[in-house]
């Protein structure tokens, strides 16, 4: 019985070992994550498939890293067989390692592949070491850098990103409503550089003479302060007839802080809206999760700058499993306001951003009281929708789709004298809903696709109590347990010997 089932091990683990032989020499493997992470997408396929010339990515990749860090060089390098063995050979690839040479840590430097420091371990003492982990995209005469491969990144979204940018010919045009009070694009920095990667900008003036672009994938309108003429609304509809798409960041409402007071806002976009069923309201979404503002208070020392939280400015964290705003964590909002959906079923409605569970919307005009000291029955309301989806015949009988945001200024960085630095996530917020609006890839799905993070230190305190007093009886339970089966199968065994032996006496 026992050398039965030690012959049984031994051929379980020959197998076991076997396998991972063959997948390791022949790159097979088994994809368990969440989402994927080591399968290769259908947008990446699809850009693959119709790559006519060959791709060449150079890895820029220190060697004798730290295991964790190794590991990163070790994905990127099973992706890059994966796009090869995907690509019949179109993909190739190399690694070097630029702290071999000087003259090759130079040429990294060159390609523009940045040196990062990581901390290493030796003998109880922990020093910085340099170290690159980045790519050289190459097709044709053209390149694209991708400066840092980030562990636990979204490493398959930059190389397919990286390439689709070299192979595509024509890239989809993005217009921007002008000529309503609207920011231009250079008041757009950030969101137009990320968006000049995949696509064509273009300021869109409307006039008795002049057309949306046929070419034109998607009009955006952001924050008009004038009226709209109905007759630039005729020629939105048409575009939308035929199937454009339309982003939509509107200001309902507008706040003066030289007077303290809030007020609506009306340019014809929200009537325009309205009667496609999407109502912008004209009211203030105000949050105990809130941004700050600068207040000058008189001291006997002089003015004295005092920063205090302001719930007029909300910081929106809560998001639906949506495309458009999967993987964004956090979006800073300035004078926000809700929105409802009216229409008929025959389109699709989702919302995607929503205030905290201690939130209130105040319709406008409104005073704002500084100094006011807010308690949580001011913020009785909880989900407010600040910004959704809408899919389906929005005019005529052609499908597209709009996303609209309540709020207008989120993009904006203003004029170059006066510009701001926005939060990644404020830009990501505008650039993935073009994303999902202009690109039927499916390459918006990669931007968070990587390695799914789930820190203990985010788990409750009851959870992790479980998980720690699990880990350490659970191993001595199984022990004990087994050990009292085998104890009882052995006690079993010599009652029936003792049994068969006192029968045959």
């Amino acid at each position: 019985m026992h050398k039965k089932l030690y012959t049984s091990l031994g051929l379980l683990l020959l197998i076991i070992v076997a396998i991972n032989f063959v997948s390791n020499e022949f790159h097979l493997r088994f994809d368990f994550t969440e989402d994927g992470e080591y399968t290769l997408s259908e947008a990446t396929s699809e850009i693959i498939d119709d790559l006519e010339d060959p791709v060449t990515v150079k890895a820029y990749f220190s060697q004798n890293l730290p295991p964790d860090v190794a590991k990163t060089r070790q994905d990127f390098q099973e992706m890059l067989i994966e796009y090869s063995n995907r690509s019949d050979g179109k993909v190739v690839y190399e690694f070097i390692n630029p702290s071999e040479k000087e003259s090759i840590e130079q040429e990294a430097n060159k390609n523009g592949i940045r040196t990062v420091m990581i901390n290493v371990r030796e003998k109880d003492q922990v020093k910085q070491q340099k170290a690159f982990m980045g790519a050289l995209v190459l097709l044709g005469s053209g390149q694209e850098v991708i400066p840092f491969i980030q562990p636990g990144a979204a490493m398959e979204y930059a190389l397919s990103t990286a390439i689709k940018k070299l192979s595509v010919k024509e890239k989809p045009i993005i217009g921007f409503l002008q000529g309503h009070g609207e920011p231009t694009l250079d008041e757009l920095a950030q969101a137009r550089q990320s968006l000049d990667i995949l696509y064509t900008t273009q300021a869109v003036t409307l006039s008795d003479t002049t057309d949306i672009a046929p070419t034109a994938k998607t009009l955006v309108i952001i924050r008009p302060t004038d009226t709209i003429p109905s007759s630039h609304f005729q020629k939105i509809e048409s575009f939308v007839a035929r199937g454009g798409r339309v982003l939509v960041a509107i200001n309902r409402v507008d706040g003066n802080f030289q007077n303290a007071t809030g007020s609506g806002v009306n340019t014809g976009l929200e009537q325009w809206l309205l009667a496609k069923g999407i109502e912008v309201e004209d009211n203030f979404v105000i949050d105990t999760k809130c941004g700050s503002v600068t207040m000058q208070q008189q001291t006997s020392f002089g003015m004295l700058q005092q920063q205090i939280q302001f719930p007029y400015i909300p910081v929106v964290s809560r998001f639906s499993n949506h495309p458009s705003v999967k993987g964004i964590e956090s979006v800073i909002l300035q004078f926000a306001s809700t929105i409802k959906y009216s229409g008929d079923t025959t389109k699709k409605f989702t919302a995607l951003a929503f205030s905290s569970e201690q939130s209130n919307a105040l319709r406008a005009p409104v005073y704002f009281e500084l100094q006011k000291q807010w308690t949580q029955n001011d913020f009785p309301q909880n989900g407010l929708v600040v910004a959704a989806a809408i899919e389906g015949k929005l005019s005529g009988n052609t499908r597209s789709k709009m996303m609209v945001i309540g709020d207008g200024d989120f993009p904006i960085n203003g004029s170059s004298d006066k510009a701001r630095q926005l939060s990644p996530d404020n830009v990501n917020l505008l650039v993935n809903g073009i994303d999902w609006l202009s690109d039927d890839t499916g390459l918006i799905s990669l931007r968070t696709k990587g390695a799914t993070s789930r820190p203990i230190e985010a788990l409750e305190d009851s959870t992790k109590t479980l998980l720690k007093y699990g880990n350490f009886f659970l191993p001595i339970l199984l022990a004990l347990g087994y050990g009292i089966y085998r104890s009882q199968r052995n006690k079993m065994r010599r009652y029936k010997w003792m049994s068969e032996n006192y029968e045959e006496a």
